[in-house]
């Protein structure tokens, strides 16, 4: 009885319920949000439909909550770059690698950037420590052990804790404008070969990829030798796959990478089969020719043309004035697309 009681103070009477999905139903149809809603409503009914065992639709619930309280709390921020930092819970603060994450955060920051971490101890607390807790957010995850907040994150209405994997590790890329891993465990590895993974597939957008340790530590040196002896002597990957990521002992040509980066580009978006690459300063008609004659084999038909916003992209009104390389991309190498914005940004 407890528990029905307060299910019943905390859900909304029907009647609520109804009023909503009425105002959502008379929503003009040109609401895009609104008719992304109707068909989330409409899923949500055809589960009802399929009379689901109850933890599956636990399962939905929770991911459902999770994600929708993550997206409000970024909402705010969506105008700062960030950088998801990944390593070790376990780094000890006398660490040569705490001491080059914390310098990092405190000069990524510098840069206008904020940062994402686990929120933890280790690793997580020396670049929220070197960002300071106003440029920091915390996506912790529930743990029985070492994933409690770190102090400077703990009670921040930036820190959003997770049950699921899989709905923590979608913020951290969706939100992420680069990406720095150190020195970690078994979870920094599922991280980043999951970052690897989508930036290989081009399932996420281009940004760079970090690998840093501290000067004398050969982590990342090893690991590097692994991807090579066992998967690119084997042709698992190709070597473009190599220059998706960067390994460095060094702050400065960490914070390099990422400044230069975004020297130019901006962002893409895909509208059909046509990607728009917005820069942030223009190029000239002969520069898009001898791009043409470099990267042709990124098209899927048709040349390389400068632009402006498509109209399909007039829904993002702060980038509506960026100048634009669009072309019909036949989506086969992110490592290739890469290249093409490096090529872009030395221009």
């Amino acid at each position: 009885m407890k528990t029905t009681a307060s299910r019943s103070r905390t859900m909304p009477s029907n009647e609520d319920v109804l009023t909503q999905v009425r105002s959502l139903l008379e929503s003009p149809e040109d609401d895009l949000s609104a008719g992304l809603v109707k068909e989330i409503l409409i899923g949500m009914l055809k589960l009802h439909e399929a009379h689901l065992e109850p933890l599956d639709l636990k399962i939905v619930n929770r991911a459902i909550k999770e994600l929708r309280h993550a997206f409000r709390v970024f909402r705010d921020y969506h105008h700062r770059k960030k950088v998801s930092i990944f390593g070790s819970a376990r780094t000890a603060s006398d660490d040569p690698n705490y001491h080059i994450a914390f310098e990092f955060c405190r000069r990524v920051v510098e840069e206008g950037f904020m940062v994402i971490t686990g929120g933890a101890d280790g690793i997580m607390r020396a670049a929220q420590e070197g960002a300071g807790r106003e440029n920091s957010f915390g996506v912790n995850i529930m743990l029985p052990f070492e994933q409690g907040p770190n102090n400077t994150i703990a009670d921040d209405p930036k820190l959003v804790t997770f049950k699921y994997f899989f709905t923590r590790k979608l913020i951290f890329q969706k939100e992420a404008n680069a990406i720095a891993l150190f020195p970690g465990g078994f979870g920094t590895h599922d991280e980043g070969f999951e970052i690897l993974t989508l930036a290989q597939t081009g399932k996420s957008d281009p940004q760079p990829i970090l690998c840093l340790q501290a000067a004398g530590c050969d982590y990342w040196d090893d690991w590097y030798r692994f991807i090579t002896r066992q998967m690119l002597d084997r042709r698992l990957i190709s070597s473009e796959d190599l220059g998706l990521f960067k390994i460095t002992s060094s702050v400065e040509e960490a914070i390099e990478e990422i400044r230069v980066f975004y020297r130019r580009f901006h962002s893409t978006r895909y509208v059909g089969r046509q990607m728009a690459m917005r820069l942030q300063s223009p190029i000239s008609a002969e520069q898009v020719a001898a791009i043409h004659d470099q990267f042709a084999d990124l098209l899927l038909e048709g040349t390389f043309e400068l632009r402006g916003a498509l109209p399909e992209e007039l829904d993002e009104p702060d980038l509506k004035d960026l100048p634009r390389l669009v072309f019909a991309s036949n989506r086969r190498s992110a490592a290739r697309l890469r290249q093409l914005i490096d090529h872009v940004n030395r221009l």
